[in-house]
């Protein structure tokens, strides 16, 4: 009789096992895509509705549960005035969204997470004071009043969902990558040489990127081993007007266990005010890497994804991370060498070709095309960022984000999209 009972409760497990798997292992309905995450408004400026919105900066997938997602807003709505940016909310928090396309196949937000510092007190994306990564900008309210500094505020752009439960979050400032619990408490920031907010460093010549040109992008390698990060634009090496390669971004990566870091030269095809954003792991040397200039894909923008390898490329961190201009070629920064200079150095960037043209694949409309998550057989979920609704009126103002094709308010979208 104990026999029968235990072969039975076997059974029953192996039973239930199986159709968890199948459960864990169906397609998940993307059929309903594209589609708008749920949003209010924030706060209304002369008439102007500013949406709580913002989420598509960067993107990740749930580790472990497939059909998950986490978005993550940047330093909330802002416009630019004087030397510096108005932010109508000042009050604003960096917050992740948790997300899953449920069983019908639409988007279910799970919870927002608001990012805070290792005190517990939820942060603002207002800039970060003098030697903890400042841009130099000035912060003013709607009024044009000037607004203080936040040691721990963020310009966040790309986030990392690991498997601890934990994220690891990128930003424009410092720039940083920030190690936050699973209820958004800072844990360790990691900044340039000369940023005193850890032990751990990145390159300091990563302090030289252009205000909001920062580390747009990050991802973390299949094994969980290795965060790889993207600077958005070419960094100012070692002066904005010396600065002369403008298709020169760089690519940096952060070993978790150990905290070393190597730095890959990745070569854009429009350089100048174009941007290299988001990247997502194919494997742990091919990414999947955002291009895309700040034109709405409708007016003939640029929206374009490309498959990188890191594996033949050069390492050019040099032999002291601490040195401000980096590696040298010639007694010239990398930032001022061409690229015959680099490559006659015998320096290889990371190797590219496209994967997907937003605008021909999908008739894409956004400008902003800012997050993306590798689903796996070759399709790819694809994430704007709407800038809270708003754009700036010329003077310092907010005026609507309307999509010039629909004449509708820009809103944060998800898309899924199939690449070469």
């Amino acid at each position: 009789m104990k026999k029968l009972l235990l072969s039975a409760i076997l059974f029953t497990a192996l039973v239930s096992c199986k159709e968890d798997d199948k459960m864990n292992n169906q397609d998940i309905n993307y059929a309903k895509l594209p589609q708008e995450f749920p949003f209010s408004n924030l706060v209304t400026i002369n008439g102007v509705d500013v949406i709580n919105g913002g989420f598509g900066s960067g993107a990740a997938a749930h580790p472990n549960r497939k059909g998950e997602f986490y978005v993550i807003t940047d330093r909330g709505p802002n416009t630019d005035y004087l030397n510096g940016k108005k932010f109508p909310a000042p009050d604003f928090t960096p917050t992740i969204m948790h997300f899953k396309i449920n069983a019908e196949g639409n988007i279910e937000v799970i919870k927002y997470i608001k990012l805070k510092n290792p005190s517990g007190k939820p942060i603002t994306g207002l800039p970060n004071p003098a030697g903890m990564g400042s841009t130099g900008e000035t912060a003013y309210d709607s009024s044009g009043n000037v607004l203080g500094t936040d040691n721990y505020g963020l310009d966040s752009e790309s986030i990392v969902a690991a498997a601890d439960g934990t994220f690891w979050v990128s930003d424009e400032y410092g720039p940083h990558i920030v190690h936050y619990s699973a209820d958004g408490v800072e844990l360790e920031r990691i900044s340039p040489i000369g940023v005193n907010t850890g032990p751990r460093k990145l390159p300091a010549v990563l302090a030289k990127r252009r205000a909001n040109r920062g580390m747009e992008g990050l991802c973390i390698t299949p094994d969980g081993k290795t965060l790889i990060g993207t600077i958005q634009s070419t960094m100012y090496v070692p002066t904005k007007a010396l600065a002369t390669n403008t298709t020169l971004t760089r690519i940096v990566t952060f070993d978790i266990a150990t905290g070393q870091t190597k730095q890959y030269l990745y070569k854009q095809n429009g350089g100048g005010s174009d941007s290299v954003c988001d990247i997502t792991a194919i494997s742990n040397t091919e990414f999947l890497v955002i291009e895309r200039d700040g034109n709405f894909g409708s007016q003939g923008g640029t929206k374009k994804v490309y498959r990188i390898n890191i594996a033949g490329a050069s390492d050019v961190n040099g032999t002291d991370i601490t040195a401000v201009d980096g590696m040298k070629i010639n007694n010239k920064t990398l930032e001022q060498s061409t690229w015959d200079e680099i490559a006659n150095a015998g320096i290889k960037p990371v190797s590219k070709v496209l994967a997907v043209d937003l605008v021909a694949k999908l008739g894409y409309e956004h400008d902003k095309f800012e997050g993306i998550v590798y689903l796996g057989n070759n399709k790819l979920a694809v994430f704007n960022d709407d800038d809270f609704g708003i754009l700036d009126d010329g003077n310092g103002n907010p005026k609507a984000k309307i999509l010039p094709k629909t004449g509708k308010v820009d809103k944060g979208t998800m898309y899924v999209v199939d690449i070469q």
